[in-house]
């Protein structure tokens, strides 16, 4: 009959007796900048070389997918997916109904049958020129049908799709952003948005979606969302980020926030936060110190924030000076959830396995999908055996207690020798990362793997 003896982690030489147990405390060490769902991202390029990331970025014209009503092309989204997947990330992407310098975006069956389109140069294009824009009317009937059908059609093709990281929920104003600021009278009104809003609601369930503005009952320009299963995102970020106090400033994500609500400040919790830092603080955000007084402070942003990830590209478009870029990894790290096991507790009775493993989250957000965690023995650097785990990490905030995986495994056709005992959680993208721990043994024994100690079948 099989019999496990546990060996402590450091000390493999000292083979403990049958039905004993062992609590190991792992060593804490920085965790990857490019854990999966988080930290920086680049516009859709291979830029790995230039700074870590799990992530890319791109947008869409409501057109390229839109080809009459209750009709769709699916290819250019596929490729988008299927090539930003091929590198090992997941996508982040939005679809505009109308971006400055663009045009096309709005589907000519839709202005045969009427829509009207103003035209117009838009101005708030900073720092780049002014540009001409086309803005759909979006009170008009038959656009405002084709936006909730595209929504449910999407939704019902790509809702949990694991090559998909985020959505942001587009299609309405100027880069889908929820807005036409200076023309504000030509923005969807309440309705539309609350429409596109359901449409959302109702399709995704697993897929994350963010909107680009928090807003409560009372709020003068957008549909309530605050107490909707939606994220957020700041595309102002580190600009316009922190609360100020002033009038002139009470559009700030971190004051809208605070006057949508309750449920809006604490919507971190349980959905995620993304955005861009503002493109007038890509050259500066991660200097020593800012040379552009408007700059927020970053690590005070995503404190407040408990922000997951954002759209950067000036750590993307050349190869960065190589304290900058120590210094932006370091301050990345801190964004979305931070994962720690402290210890483990390692037991064994006849053939059975048992394992307590503490998990705690350093970071400022949680992880929002639910990712499956497996154990394994491993020898020689080879995994031999896998064994599916019940525990789970999401859910567990910044500053909550351990939370601890209780797990038993029977490992009676498990052949006599040492192994390792190792821990992951998944991504179900073929190539994309595991989430990995912020600890000394993370890929120690197998790359992807967290090794808490070591036993003996005898």
């Amino acid at each position: 009959m099989r019999r496990l003896s546990l060996v402590a982690l450091a000390v493999l030489a000292a083979p403990l007796t049958a039905a004993e147990t062992v609590r190991t405390v792992l060593r804490p060490a920085p965790s990857p900048v490019d854990n999966p769902l988080k930290g920086l991202v680049p516009y859709r390029a291979d830029v790995r070389a230039r700074f870590p990331h799990s992530l890319e970025f791109d947008y869409l014209p409501f057109a390229a997918l839109v080809t009459g009503y209750d009709q769709y092309d699916w290819k250019p989204l596929e490729k988008l997916l299927d090539e930003v997947a091929g590198r090992g990330h997941q996508a982040v992407f939005r679809i505009y109904l109308e971006y400055p310098g663009k045009t096309g975006a709005i589907p000519d069956f839709l202005v045969k049958d009427g829509l009207t389109v103003h035209k117009y140069l838009y101005t708030e294009t900073q720092p780049l020129p002014p540009a001409p824009i086309e803005t759909p009317d979006y009170a008009d009937k038959n656009l405002r049908k084709v936006l909730v059908a595209f929504i449910r059609a999407l939704g019902a093709k790509y809702d949990g799709d694991p090559r998909i990281g985020f959505i942001t929920a587009g299609l309405l104003g100027t880069w889908g952003e929820w807005h036409t600021y200076p023309r504000e009278e030509l923005m969807a009104k309440k309705d539309v948005q609350a429409a596109v809003l359901d449409a959302y609601e109702a399709a995704f369930a697993k897929t994350p979606v963010l909107l680009r503005y928090p807003a409560g009952d009372r709020d003068a320009n957008q549909a309530s969302n605050a107490a909707r299963k939606f994220g957020y995102h700041d595309d102002s970020f580190a600009w316009a980020t922190l609360d100020t106090g002033k009038k002139a400033d009470d559009w700030f994500y971190l004051a809208a926030l605070k006057r949508a609500g309750r449920p809006a400040v604490d919507k971190w919790k349980t959905q995620p936060i993304g955005g861009e830092i503002r493109p007038e603080a890509w050259k500066t955000v991660f200097d020593a110190k800012a040379t552009n007084a408007k700059v927020q402070d970053f690590d005070e942003c995503v404190k407040q924030t408990h922000v997951t990830w954002l759209m950067d590209s000036g750590l993307f478009e050349k190869m960065a000076p190589a304290e900058r870029v120590r210094r932006a990894e370091e301050k990345v790290r801190r964004m979305g959830y931070d994962f720690r096991v402290p210890a483990v507790t390692i037991g064994s009775a006849g053939t059975k396995l048992s394992m307590t493993v503490e998990v705690e989250n350093r970071g400022v957000a949680p992880f929002y999908v639910d990712w499956p965690v497996s154990f394994a023995l491993a020898d020689g650097g080879k995994i031999v055996r896998e064994m599916k785990g019940t525990g789970k990490l999401t859910g567990l905030l910044p500053g909550d207690p351990v939370r601890t995986w209780a797990e038993s495994f029977d490992l009676g056709e498990t052949k006599p020798g040492t192994y390792r005992v190792l821990v992951r959680v998944a991504n179900p993208l073929p190539k994309g990362h595991p989430i990995r721990f912020a600890n000394e043994t993370q890929d120690r024994d197998v790359v992807g793997w967290l090794t808490l100690g070591a036993m003996e079948v005898k």
